[in-house]
């Protein structure tokens, strides 16, 4: 009965933990690296085909966008999670599949000029639907066995449509543990989404994110108004508002507010103001959040949502080709662009960044987190130029960060929901999805408050049976400072060790009877 952190131990992408009970192995979430996170995706740290189960929290990239490759690689098993981020999946991960063909493509161009080896995408589309078909749709509050003393339940982590918190009771040899992942929590009091919901205790062990684990959010501001003089000023200049956002979910509100607005007469001086959704992904997500939400939203928030009509207003244009999406930037008439990646290194952001931020009479309006070594964190932090498609822009637009606009719980909400399991208090909690200042600050937050707890390094390995370290992980600055490209993976360490493992079975053999040693031989 073992717990092995893969993913997101000091790092706030690329969550991965992998549960063995009872010689299964069951892997929660498989999320992509982003920014400075990203060591090497291409390389997951086990053998695929060495996984029985997945387990998908919400449908985020860091959280989903590398099971398809596990599949590449190999992975044959069911990969379980709830009802919407099924349906969710289905869009994000085509998406990012997308776009790793066209990078791929596009170094290959580069490439081959070079002299330099053709790049293969991380996965393609095709990899994407096989991996889709071993998708297991789940209910919120729906007991399920998935193996031999393995058992799940979803309940609802109120961050995004279907997103979920995970408890797994495990029994093996006698002994029975149960423990909580709590994916990513959400926010309280967000429109459309609900909050978080309580999970009965108690749990042996509890596994929780720390993204706002040193602070709170600064204290709620009227977004409509504060985002309506913004546009009002923009426009007054004669500029575009372009606003980098996740197209599931933070799009989403985005359009909710901006109806308010509308309906509301918030944009005083451009009371027509123009909002163009240029984000295919981001069109598909909405008719999600018009769909079938029983049992994921209070019917009140069901009936108001019918039709979609929380999402639409007048002067509302939604783009699909890519063609529609460069006339945005030849038409010189003041718009607000919604776009997506949120984080700005992927999607069309990226040329509406190009053609708006040497621009002083533009502001780029961030709502959402930004990771370390991201485009947009960048942004943040005050760069006086980026790099985009070759060229070296100079940023001279406004740049603006909307704080409080998050989907994540802050430090106070982090200590509530890990308090209620406090009678009796599980054995430890393990801190994972954050900086690796900010993990090791939560986690002293918790032991102050009489809690067992501690930050994870990539590749610990914790005996959930006995409450023991079994063994330490890779501290994250080695884990940086590593050559992925030619280090020896996780996964060949362990073929090595089964290899040592093997040759010592058959020294032990000697003397044993011909017909044993061939049935040991055929194995």
């Amino acid at each position: 009965m073992k717990l092995t952190f893969f993913g997101a131990a000091k790092a706030v992408t690329g969550s991965c933990h992998c549960v063995e009970n009872g010689g299964k192995k069951i892997l929660i979430d498989c999320g992509l690296q982003q920014g400075r996170d990203e060591v090497d995706n291409q390389q997951l740290d086990f053998a695929a085909n060495y996984i029985d189960d997945v387990i998908v929290t919400h449908a985020h990239i860091d959280h989903s966008g590398r099971i398809p490759l596990l599949v590449k690689q190999g992975f044959q098993g069911k990969i379980y999670c709830t009802r919407l981020t099924a349906q969710l999946l289905s869009i994000m991960l085509r998406d990012s599949a997308h776009i790793q063909e066209m990078d791929a493509e596009w170094k290959n161009q580069k490439g081959k000029r070079a002299g330099n080896p053709p790049v293969e995408p991380l996965y393609t589309v095709a990899e994407v639907e096989q991996a889709l078909t071993l998708l297991v749709p789940c209910e919120y509050g729906e007991l399920l066995d998935i193996e031999p003393g393995v058992r799940l339940r979803f309940s609802d982590a109120g961050h995004l449509l279907g997103s979920a918190c995970a408890e797994l009771w495990l029994s093996e040899n006698g002994v029975e543990k149960k423990i909580v992942f709590s994916g990513d929590l959400g926010n309280v009091n967000q429109p459309i989404i609900r909050d978080p919901q309580p999970i009965e205790p108690p749990a042996d062990y509890v596994v929780t994110e720390s993204t706002y684990g040193d602070r709170n959010h600064e204290p709620p501001e009227s977004y409509t108004e504060a985002l309506a003089q913004i546009i009002d000023e923009t426009f007054d200049k004669g500029g575009n508002v372009i606003i980098p956002s996740f197209a599931v979910g933070r799009t989403q509100e985005l359009l909710y507010f901006m109806r308010e607005m509308k309906e509301d007469g918030l944009v005083r001086h451009n009371p027509n103001f123009q909002v163009v959704v240029d984000s295919p992904l981001a069109n598909e997500a909405t008719k999600i959040f018009s769909g079938d939400l029983h049992g994921y939203l209070d019917e009140e928030a069901i009936e108001a949502i019918k039709g979609g009509a929380l999402f639409t207003f007048p002067g509302l244009t939604l783009t699909e080709s890519s063609e529609e999406s460069k006339a945005l930037n030849l038409d010189k008439s003041s718009k607000v662009i919604i776009s997506a990646s949120g984080m700005c290194d992927a999607g069309r952001i990226r040329h509406h960044l190009k053609h708006n931020l040497w621009r002083p009479e533009c502001t780029i309006v961030f709502v959402g987190y930004q990771a370390p070594g991201s485009l947009g964190r960048a942004l943040l932090d005050g760069t006086k130029s980026v790099k985009l498609f070759g060229e070296e822009i100079m940023v001279r637009a406004r740049i603006v960060n909307f704080k409080g606009l998050s989907s994540h719980a802050d430090r106070d909400h982090l200590i509530a929901w890990a308090e209620q399991f406090d009678n009796p208090r599980p054995a430890q909690y393990f801190v994972v999805h954050g900086e690796a200042e900010v993990a090791e600050q939560y986690a002293q937050t918790l032991r102050d408050r009489g809690m067992a707890a501690h930050a994870p390094d990539y590749e610990e390995v914790y005996d959930l049976a006995a409450n023991t370290l079994l063994a330490a992980g890779v501290p994250r600055a080695v884990k940086e400072k590593a050559a992925p490209k030619s280090a020896v993976s996780p996964a060949y360490r362990r073929l090595e060790d089964t290899v040592g493992e093997l040759a010592a079975l058959v020294a032990r053999s000697k003397g044993v009877a011909n017909k044993d040693l061939a049935r040991l031989a055929e194995i």
